[in-house]
């Protein structure tokens, strides 16, 4: 894809929707933090249905310890994967208390070093969480970026790459969100909503598709 297209796509892409944000629910840095690593494998909506339990009994990494392994896994058990999840969460919960103070680090080394929490997570939480311009690429964006032209590359690690190379300054802090929400509604996996794609015209696809809903 061209520079100049690029610039139009994400200009677009921002005017149907200027203040891009994840659809998991949270208030705090620590509750995203946790939504996300409970979301590797699952739906927003799932983990979102879990937290609203949750998170009003255990909101803090204190709060989680105190629940235990036990008792957080009756919260989550409606989640994939929740037994290791709440392995990996309580472990993490355990971390931040004794080496971070209860609080969520800003930096990806220490990100990267919390049991259950890899480069997407950290990427997810630097960037929602402490506005740096990040962009994690989910299966979703790893689609996108290739379908499109837009950043191709073989693995995710080349794509977002090429996605930090190539993106536009003033696009960067919401990129993860814009491209993640118009994989998931409209350049969809099986059947992309080509005939509702407000950039159908910058996009290289081959395969376009007339379906609108």
């Amino acid at each position: 894809m061209k520079p100049a297209d690029r610039i139009e796509f994400f200009r677009r892409l921002r005017e149907l929707n200027p203040h891009p944000t994840t659809e998991l629910e949270y208030t705090s840095p620590f509750e995203l933090l946790a939504a996300v690593l409970l979301s590797a494998q699952a739906t927003d909506v799932g983990v979102n249905k879990a937290t609203r339990k949750l998170f009003p009994v255990a909101n803090t990494p204190a709060g989680i310890l105190a629940l235990g392994e036990a008792g957080l896994k009756g919260y989550i058990n409606t989640i994939g994967l929740y037994n290791a999840k709440a392995a990996n969460l309580i472990a993490t919960c355990r971390i931040l208390v004794e080496q971070h103070g209860g609080e969520v680090p800003r930096d990806r080394e220490s990100l990267e070093a919390l049991p259950g929490v890899g480069r997407k997570t950290a990427n997810v939480v630097l960037n929602t969480a402490f506005g740096e311009p990040t962009i994690a690429v989910d299966t979703h964006i790893f689609r996108v970026s290739n379908r499109t032209g837009l950043a191709p590359g073989k693995t995710v690690d080349a794509v977002e790459q090429k996605l930090l190379k190539v993106v536009p300054a003033e696009f960067k802090l919401d990129t993860h969100h814009w491209l993640i929400l118009h994989g998931r509604y409209v350049c969809k996996a099986r059947k992309p909503l080509c005939g509702a794609c407000p950039v159908r015209d910058l996009c290289h696809f081959k395969d376009k598709t007339d379906a609108k809903v």
